[in-house]
């Protein structure tokens, strides 16, 4: 067997201090980590564009009446535009307050169980309910610096709504501060005005 040869000076082991040389060299190589944080503001500006956005749309949408069974409106010879106010809905089979249904109707009447005072009685109570929330949130809003309460709706009401129907949801959205009512009907063109010849 051959001997080492005595040149070859056997391996010490490395001390702490070295380890935690080593250790520390490798540290220096790699770059701090730098922390990257969501920038969120260019998408709160993007949501608040979208935002107003749709608020328009609805409100562009809210000024054209659908019309069905339940409801066919009333012709006027009236050309004033159509104010975007809180819009009351009166079908035959509902009532419904800002496109949210409100409550039914049978046959266009209120059952006499959702009036105060019964059949005789004209405070219609689910309605009551829902105009005193707006009544509420128009107020909070106008507080906070926007459009101010004039208490101003727009009825689209079925040609067919018996007047008591009318009567009871006007004093009723009168007793919520509701006291400016406008009634919105198709504007009825000239060729179809009774007492006048048929367009050729």
């Amino acid at each position: 067997m051959s001997e080492p040869s005595s040149s070859e000076e056997p391996k010490k082991p490395a001390t702490a201090a070295q380890v935690k040389g080593l250790v520390r060299r490798k540290i220096r190589k790699h770059p701090a980590h730098e922390e990257q944080s969501l920038n969120i503001y260019p998408m709160m500006d993007m949501m608040t564009i979208l935002l107003v956005f749709l608020i328009m749309q609805f409100a562009n949408q809210s000024a054209s009446v659908v019309q069905s069974d339940d409801l066919v409106m009333p012709y006027s010879t009236s050309h004033e535009a159509v104010e975007q106010n809180l819009p009351i809905t009166i079908s035959r089979t509902e009532i419904l307050v800002d496109g949210i249904p409100a409550l039914t109707l049978r046959n266009g009447l209120v059952d006499p169980s959702q009036k105060q005072g019964g059949a005789n009685g004209f405070l219609i109570t689910p309605l009551i309910a829902v105009m005193t929330q707006h009544r509420d949130r128009l107020r909070a809003l106008e507080a906070a610096g926007g459009t101010p309460f004039n208490g101003t709706v727009s009825i689209i009401a079925d040609g067919r709504t018996p007047f008591r129907t009318l009567a009871e949801v006007i004093y009723t959205i009168g007793q919520a501060e509701f006291q400016n009512i406008h009634f919105v009907a198709i504007e009825e063109a000239a060729h179809n005005r009774p007492g006048e010849a048929p367009a050729p």
